[in-house]
Order: structure tokens, then C-alpha cells, then sequence
């Protein structure tokens, strides 16, 4: 599969149409999103949430509710219970957040009982298509993970190794960034990225191929790596996860491409039992609907991996 959001959307068509879970779905933005995910043929909606209020937006905005499964639930809370239960249950592919907060998602998220904890700790992914770079890019974590230790890191390469392989990518080239490209013991980044590297040389992280320390711009642009000799190097270039060594990084770098540069992205959390939608609230209508797409196919590849483990 080549890698663009356009062929996400035709690999979703292949697997058959998923089904996700709306908490608190009584939000103009979410429901057009769902709306145009499934008259792309990329999923069904079922909608948790205040059912007057559901109905009163969705006529706002022109959407039609038939074929659209509605649970009545006005309170927020049980709203969110009610809807990560389905995913739960296996009853949805994968959970999205609507009109709640982030806490009181999470929260839902993280419940013992009906919540969608795999004992891993939870991160972030945000897959960008971007003009003039021949491939998908996956960078993580620019939005959960604050300060993430060594074990982390190797948890958020675990966590976005499943989400490259549905996208297409078999052994992704991981490139754990920092300011240089040289082991500096006063920049911990640095030492971390190259224990990193050390433990997937020595096969206690497979799956991929991970070079670092890296600076940006020998992990995504040839060019640079030509002209800095960094001909030695398994990543010259051609990265695909950008492995961020905080959320400071990760956000900054996340902003200044999605606001200084026409992409196409979606985002969702990883480590739980299904591919959960996270949007925000500045999310473009487009990065709604391809975080969708992204979801329905990491939920066929977890599915896919579930049934090999059997």
C-alpha cells in the first residue's frame, strides 16, 4: 500500500466498514465527522449522548440520523460509560470523544470496569501526510506523554509499531530525536536515544529499526544526511516514527506543521484495547474524519495481530 491518507481510506474499504463508539456525541463538529465517514464507506457511528440534542445539531447541520444508531444518555458521565462500554464489548472498533472534557474522557478510558486498559501505558500518534516527503510520517507522543522515561519510550515505539504496520510500513525506521546526532552524557535525550538503539540492536525491541540520537533533519531529509556525512547511519534520511524526547518537542514540532504547512493528519491514543479518537477541539473537519480512517485500520491490524497470537 502506498502510504497517503487516500490509500488509509481504500484499505478501510477492504476490510470491511468498523464501527466506533461516540462519547457524548451531541457536538456539530464530531457528527459531521462521523457523517463523512460513513458516506465514505470508512465507518458507522453508534451516538451516546442527550438524544434531543443530538437530533436538534444534526438537523442544524444537515445530517440525515437514519442508519445511525442513538443511545439516550443526558448525563456526560454515564454518557461516556455507556459509549467506551461498546468498544468494551467489542460492540465498536474503536472509541472517539465528543462534547466532554478530556479528563472525564480518560477517565472513561481507564475505567476498571468497562474501560479499554491493556495494562500498557497509554500514548500518543499523529500520522501527517506532507508534501515533498514521499511517505507517511508518525510522530509521537506530541500530546499525552509529559516526560517519558526510557521504559516509556520503549512503551511508545510498542504502542506506534501496529499503527505503521496498518498503514503499510512492515519494519519502520524509528528515529528517537534530539538537538545533535552524537551521544552527549549532559543531554539525557541523547543517552537514551542510543540505549534505545543498543536494545533494538540486541533484540529486546523488535519489530523495527530504531538510529539514534537524531537530529530532525538527518531523520527526514536525505540531504541533509548526505551533507553531513552520515553515511554510516541505518536512518539517512528516511524515518518514519519521530520519536520526540518530551511533549515539548513533540507539540512544537506537531503546531508548526500543522499551522505553518497544508498537510493532511490524524491522530489517535494508543495502548488501549481499541484505537481511541482524541481530537481537539482546533481539529480541521478533514483531520476528524482521516483520524477515523486511521483508527478503522489500526483496528483491523489489532485484530489481525490478536488472531496470530491465538
Amino acid at each position: 500500500m502506498k502510504q497517503s491518507f487516500d490509500h488509509i481510506v481504500e484499505a478501510v474499504k477492504e476490510c470491511g466498514k468498523k464501527t466506533v463508539a461516540v462519547s457524548v456525541a451531541q457536538d456539530s463538529a464530531v457528527l459531521e465527522a462521523v457523517k463523512a465517514a460513513k458516506e465514505r464507506g470508512i465507518a458507522d457511528a453508534i451516538l451516546v449522548g442527550d438524544e434531543a440534542k443530538i437530533r436538534e445539531i444534526a438537523a442544524s447541520v444537515g445530517m440525515d440520523l437514519e442508519g445511525f444508531e442513538i443511545i439516550d444518555e443526558p448525563d456526560v458521565i454515564q454518557a461516556s460509560l455507556k459509549a467506551v462500554k461498546l468498544a468494551h464489548e467489542g460492540k465498536a472498533d474503536m472509541y472517539m470523544k465528543g462534547l466532554i472534557d478530556t479528563k472525564n474522557f480518560l477517565k472513561s478510558v481507564l475505567d476498571k470496569e468497562v474501560g479499554l486498559r491493556t495494562g500498557k501505558p497509554l500514548s500518543h500518534v499523529c500520522v501527517f501526510e506532507i508534501p515533498g516527503i514521499d511517505r507517511l510520517l508518525f510522530l509521537t507522543d506530541v500530546a499525552f506523554m509529559t516526560y517519558p522515561t526510557l521504559e516509556d519510550k520503549v512503551h511508545i515505539i510498542e504502542n506506534t509499531l501496529p499503527v505503521c504496520k496498518a498503514c503499510g510500513i512492515e519494519t519502520p525506521k524509528v528515529a528517537p530525536l534530539a538537538a545533535v546526532e552524537v551521544v552527549n552524557p549532559k543531554m539525557p535525550a541523547t543517552v537514551e536515544a542510543a540505549e534505545l538503539t543498543k536494545m533494538c540492536e540486541e533484540g529486546q525491541i523488535t519489530g523495527c529499526i530504531i538510529d539514534g540520537p537524531l537530529s530532525l533533519d538527518l531523520a527526514i531529509d536525505a540531504e541533509a544526511a548526505k551533507h553531513k556525512g552520515a553515511t554510516d547511519r541505518k536512518i539517512q534520511g528516511d524515518a518514519d516514527m519521530l520519536l520526540f524526547p518530551d511533549i515539548h518537542a513533540g507539540n512544537l514540532v506537531y503546531k508548526a506543521i500543522v499551522h505553518m504547512v497544508k498537510v493532511k493528519n490524524g491522530c489517535i491514543l494508543t495502548g488501549t484495547k481499541v484505537p481511541v479518537i482524541l481530537t481537539s477541539r482546533s481539529d480541521t473537519f478533514e483531520t476528524k474524519v482521516n483520524s477515523i480512517a486511521l483508527a478503522a485500520v489500526v483496528a483491523e491490524e489489532m485484530k489481525r495481530q490478536a488472531g496470530h497470537a491465538e
